[in-house]
């Protein structure tokens, strides 16, 4: 993706949110994945499904975050199934948003490095950073503390949930400091796009 194609999708609020659940600490066990589109500042797509994930164990501790367990998973694509024929296509040119950025592009990285699988220069940034500029007033910026600061009702740690509501902060910010498109938003909020390496 060049940088002409990029800044082309960032003339309008255009973007895809994504997160990541893992089955343990390492990066590389991703068990589930939510994607939503945001075309205009609006969803208008959105891709969930479960990962079997490289070693098919999953926490009880992580469990009880998720509520994902090993049954859930045994019969469930791998990530490599998932990724030519779903994700990538339905990312395509869009930068991604996710909250903690540095997570959930981790994980895509591992899962992309577990499986050999070519690392596109996705754009991308933070909604934690995000947030913490528009909102100053606010004393926590997870997800849940934010959900609950605008009345966002949604089931956390649940992929597709927390991709949603990681789009409404894109779009509460948005309105926070009077933009149209991603580029300004970014601008406004002194926030740089990063690209995925």
């Amino acid at each position: 993706m060049t940088s002409k194609e990029i800044s082309s999708y960032n003339k309008k609020m255009n973007f895809v949110s994504i997160d990541f659940e893992t089955a343990k600490y390492s990066q590389e066990s991703a068990c589930a994945i939510g994607l939503v589109k945001f075309i205009d500042g609006k969803a208008s797509d959105s891709f969930y499904s479960l990962i079997r994930p490289p070693i098919l164990y999953i926490r009880p501790d992580f469990t009880k975050l998720h509520g994902i367990k090993v049954n859930d998973v045994r019969d469930a694509p791998t990530f490599a199934d998932l990724w030519e024929s779903v994700i990538k296509p339905f990312i395509g040119a869009f930068p991604l948003a996710a909250h903690n950025a540095a997570f959930d592009m981790g994980v895509l990285k591992a899962v992309l490095g577990w499986y050999k699988l070519d690392i596109p220069p996705l754009s991308y940034f933070c909604t934690c950073s995000l947030a913490r500029r528009s909102f100053l007033e606010l004393k926590h910026y997870s997800l849940p503390s934010l959900a609950q600061n605008f009345g966002i009702v949604y089931n956390a740690h649940n992929a597709l949930d927390d991709a949603l509501t990681c789009g409404k902060l894109v779009q509460l910010s948005a309105e926070e400091f009077s933009c149209e498109n991603i580029d300004d938003l970014l601008a406004a909020a002194g926030i740089k796009m990063k690209v995925l390496k």
